[in-house]
């Protein structure tokens, strides 16, 4: 079965997103629906995954604040953020969730690199980190995009969410990713302005590429 892509650019509730993953992720497992690559908006909302705590949160603010069953700790997630979750068969491809991960981070800093931008991972932080633009190396890396996955009977759900145009003031209030000396960024403040159709086609594109490396 090939993979399907579903985008939406309405703002999609978050716990109806959970539940529609977990239902596809079930008709996936008994070969009733293809594999789903789907692209999406939250509105404003801080997600805490299976290992956030609670001094994540540092000031409460009118946003509210949910405990979600993937991966990671707390996070942001807005208009102007691209969502995309993946719901992905391991069981015929490579049984590695490791591997898995290391596609979906390598397809954003493919996608960077498109623009200038130079990005890169860290084993001790999950996440893309800018470290410069141009040829020009930061003084310190900015966080540009969030994963975090679960899996049951080796198809993942949830994914990924990348900062676009979002309102960066919304991190303030939160330790993202339980880190409280790093500064997160968008393709916004580095200049860049890229629609989120182009957003979704091409790193589409570049993950389906990437993919195959998974056997």
């Amino acid at each position: 079965m090939s993979i399907e892509i579903k985008k939406q650019y309405n703002l999609v509730d978050y716990e109806d997103a959970v539940n529609f993953m977990q239902l596809r992720v079930n008709e996936i497992s008994n070969n009733l629906k293809k594999e789903l690559i789907w692209f999406l908006n939250h509105d404003h909302i801080y997600t805490q995954g299976t290992s956030a705590k609670e001094n994540e949160i540092i000031k409460m603010n009118e946003i509210r604040i949910v405990k979600t069953n993937r991966g990671g700790k707390t996070t942001y997630h807005g208009p102007g953020q691209r969502i995309v979750y993946f719901m992905i068969d391991l069981n015929t491809k490579k049984k590695d969730i490791r591997k898995f991960i290391t596609i979906i981070e390598q397809s954003l800093i493919d996608l960077l690199k498109n623009y200038n931008i130079s990005a890169t991972t860290f084993k001790d932080r999950v996440g893309i980190w800018v470290t410069g633009k141009d040829g020009k190396i930061f003084n310190q890396e900015e966080k540009i995009g969030a994963i975090g996955l679960r899996l049951k009977k080796w198809i993942t759900y949830h994914g990924l969410s990348f900062n676009i145009k979002p309102e960066m003031k919304n991190y303030k209030y939160i330790n993202a990713c339980g880190l409280d000396n790093f500064k997160n960024t968008s393709l916004n403040e580095l200049g860049i302005d890229l629609d989120e159709e182009n957003f979704d086609n091409e790193f589409s594109n570049i993950f389906l590429d990437n993919l195959k490396k998974l056997k």
